[in-house]
């Protein structure tokens, strides 16, 4: 098998980094349709449209409608039609982010994405996730090439609700350890191919990165300021995350995440914050050691990610059981990543490690 690894064009970070965006507007068109919902449009539309002016940029402002489903795609891909854009901006979260990297694909057209909060990893990912005009999953979305340009303000991140900012910490805290049992399984990533040396070492920066600067990133965001934590944080939810999940796969963290997705009492929780707890069945599943499963935990309980199954809604009781082989069948469903672990998984090894995770989680909050 080959070995792939794959980018966005261009990553660009810093506070005020949106005043920017019609200086690398230009360089991908002079006319461009900038997709936003309601509540970040009136936020950053006066800084964009005047970013854009100043570099002779046209800027045609659309509101995005909230949906990233196909009706909506095309929709917007009219108002590119009508106005002869030749570039595509996206602001916002996730939905916005991927709304406007499916109209630029089916456009043809390059797309700027600029996340106002660093909650998962997925802005410099090729993919988007589809759902149905009423919020159901329909489909992924993969695109050829990742998206031309990724630009993240940190003035804007920082302000951001600190709970969406934990999240991403715990979305990047699963890439290094599904990197590497990718990497020792010899599986294929989302990328195509075998991992990269390079795209392994991103996942141990991200991790490491996590763990010196996160506690700290979280008070600085409390206080809504940007520090070169803020920044590394961001920069690690982001970009060392983004290209290590793609580039390094996915493995059982994320297979747990999808399996958690089947209860009802989880559905209030971030992506991050169920990805975290996947990250301990993880480690217990691989029987890491102590040392390594306790400086999970101590980081998770430092910025406030859950490490039991009640800190994510799941009460014990009658039916515990019945639930959480639940969750082990879906995680271990046909196709899911938790085949990329370097042996073999089995619903019965996933309740098992679950019910460890959570009284391992119990006895380190006690």
């Amino acid at each position: 098998m080959l070995k792939v690894i794959q980018a966005p064009s261009k990553y660009i970070q810093g506070a005020g980094a949106l005043r920017s965006v019609g200086q690398y507007a230009a360089l991908l068109g002079q006319n461009c349709l900038v997709i936003a919902d309601d509540f970040v449009m009136k936020l950053t539309s006066d800084t964009v449209g005047a970013s854009l002016a100043e570099h002779g940029v046209k800027g045609h402002f659309s509101l995005f409608g909230g949906e990233c489903c196909r009706k909506e795609i095309d929709r917007l891909g009219a108002e590119v039609g009508k106005h002869g854009c030749q570039c595509v901006i996206g602001i916002g979260g996730g939905k916005t982010l991927d709304t406007a990297k499916a109209v630029a694909y089916y456009q043809k057209l390059p797309v700027i994405v600029a996340p106002t909060i660093a909650s998962t990893d997925a802005p410099t990912s090729a993919l988007s996730v589809i759902y149905s005009e009423h919020g159901e999953f329909e489909s992924y979305l993969i695109y050829p090439t990742n998206p031309d340009m990724v630009l993240m303000d940190t003035e804007i991140i920082a302000k951001a609700p600190v709970r969406l900012l934990v999240a991403g910490m715990g979305d990047a805290l699963a890439t290094y350890f599904e990197a590497q049992a990718c990497w020792d399984a010899h599986a294929s990533s989302m990328a195509g191919g075998e991992s990269t040396l390079a795209a392994l070492a991103l996942a141990r920066l991200c991790y490491e990165t996590l763990l010196e600067e996160g506690y700290k990133a979280k008070l600085a965001a409390e206080a809504k300021v940007v520090t070169p934590a803020v920044e590394r944080i961001v920069e690690a939810n982001t970009y060392l995350s983004g290209l290590g999940f793609e580039s390094g796969g996915l493995a059982a963290a994320h297979a747990v995440h999808n399996g958690l997705t089947v209860l009802e009492e989880c559905h209030h929780m971030y992506h991050g914050e169920k990805v975290a707890f996947g990250t301990l069945v993880q480690l217990v599943l691989q029987n890491s050691s102590c040392e390594q499963i306790e400086t999970v935990m101590d980081f998770c309980v430092q910025v406030g990610l859950p490490i039991t199954l009640a800190q994510l809604g799941v009460k014990a009781g009658e039916g515990l059981e019945k639930k959480i082989m639940a969750v082990a069948e879906a995680s271990c469903a046909e196709g899911e990543t938790i085949h990329n672990m370097p042996f073999n998984v089995t619903p019965e090894a996933v309740y098992a490690a679950i019910l460890a995770a959570d009284r391992l989680g119990q006895a380190w909050l006690s």
